[in-house]
């Protein structure tokens, strides 16, 4: 009886790294992956650093590296290479993202701990400033990774095309978890059009939608939405509750930080087993 929890893509007799690799894919690539919250993109990043371990074990294979090292492959392996180049960017911005935005928290919420009425203003309305600095730099990013994944095709029912294709689709799963981080820190757009109150409304429905029930949770865009509403007349209540939400941000934060470094030296291993492979 054929066995249907097998991917279709992979040819019968691949290899057991490629099968485990293929199941790693499928789990990223789910609905059920599909929601944007903190939880569930600290989900996705952990399930890329597994990914990436069975990449490597993949990568050390003789019958990877000889396929790796073969002319008629030169080209993907180049796609492949640029890919990597790509989503070092994508990471590097990412975690400049996180780290201005989480010591702009850090002197914020040294300013409210202090509750002195001006410098709350002044700081609230740097910290905005450096969040509009950040999603430039980020919608910059994602911009320029448009149309930039690897075309080339391979037969998937040998084992050696099986074996290419997982590096191909691994990258690309990689790309999409990172862009789905990077959206995460930009939050929903404030530059608009319409008055500050239209802003304010815009994130205070996001707020209130992430509450309710969780499948948005952004955590930064919620203390981005307390923070404005402090803009235009601060109260105790206010004062607190952007505390508590700064608080929220800064550990949703450090969680992401340390899934992001973890891809991050995960990429620059698999970079260097592969130039490894061609120069010998």
């Amino acid at each position: 009886m054929a066995n249907h929890s097998r991917s279709n893509s992979l040819p019968s007799a691949s290899h057991p790294l490629v099968s485990e690799a293929d199941g790693h894919l499928s789990r990223l690539a789910s609905p059920e992956s599909a929601s944007t919250s903190s939880s569930s993109l600290c989900h996705k990043l952990s399930g890329l650093q597994d990914l990436h371990d069975i990449i490597e074990k993949l990568l050390l294979l003789p019958f990877t590296q000889q396929a790796l090292g073969q002319d008629q492959h030169q080209k993907f392996v180049d796609e492949l290479l640029d890919g990597s180049l790509r989503l070092f960017d994508l990471c590097t911005t990412a975690k400049d993202a996180l780290l201005q935005t989480k010591e702009c928290i850090q002197e914020l919420q040294s300013v409210l701990r202090r509750r002195r009425g001006t410098e709350i203003t002044h700081e609230v309305r740097k910290y905005l400033a450096s969040r509009k600095t950040v999603k430039k730099a980020v919608l910059k990013a994602l911009k320029n990774m448009k149309n930039k994944e690897s075309t080339t095709a391979f037969n998937k029912d040998s084992e050696t095309g099986a074996t290419i294709n997982i590096l191909q689709k691994a990258q690309s799963v990689t790309l999409n978890v990172l862009e789905s981080l990077l959206y995460f820190v930009s939050g929903p757009e404030a530059e608009s059009k319409s008055s500050r109150w239209s802003v304010v409304s815009k994130l205070l429905h996001n707020k209130r939608i992430g509450c309710e029930g969780g499948q948005h949770e952004n955590e930064i865009a919620n203390a981005e939405a307390t923070l404005l509403s402090i803009t235009s007349g601060k109260t105790s209540m206010q004062i607190e509750d952007a505390k508590t939400e700064l608080q929220k941000s800064e550990s949703c934060i450090q969680d992401l930080e340390e899934g992001l470094e973890s891809i991050y030296r995960r990429l620059i291993k698999a970079r260097a087993t592969i130039l490894n492979i061609l120069n010998h």
